[in-house]
């Protein structure tokens, strides 16, 4: 059997939320609680902020107003990733090692916070390199 259709049959069952309900699935078809799962994408999320904000504060003087749209694009990534860190942070029952994605959580914060203010740094770069007139 290709690995392709190992995938696709993976992808195929039930997502199992805890190991006990996984045992009888196979090997690594536990994929998280949901709660870690929300705390990872909003992290991913964040994380995709800190890249866009950092592309933008290096094409600044390059791009002109692209780099302006991206800047915004980079704050506003940075934002909905944080947010969505310290809401489910505010939300966890418990502390690291419990499933509640408190890490992800918090590392969503943080690199929420870090792409909102690349992003506004590369704001106020592109802000003053253009022309008064």
């Amino acid at each position: 059997m290709s690995a392709l259709l190992v995938l696709a049959a993976q992808a195929a069952s039930p997502v199992c939320t805890t190991p006990a309900e996984c045992a009888g699935q196979g090997v690594d078809t536990f994929l998280g609680t949901p709660a870690r799962i929300w705390a990872s994408v909003a992290a991913l999320v964040a994380l995709g902020g800190v890249v866009i904000g950092w592309l933008a504060l290096r094409s600044v003087r390059r791009s002109g107003d692209g780099a302006k749209r991206v800047a915004i694009a980079a704050v506003v990534v940075g934002l909905i990733g944080g947010l969505n860190g310290a809401v489910k942070l505010a939300v966890a029952d418990g502390g690291l090692g419990t499933g509640n994605g408190v890490f992800g959580a918090a590392l969503a914060l943080a690199l929420g916070l870090a792409g909102a203010v690349l992003g506004g740094l590369a704001l106020d770069r592109a802000r003053r390199t253009q022309p008064s007139g």
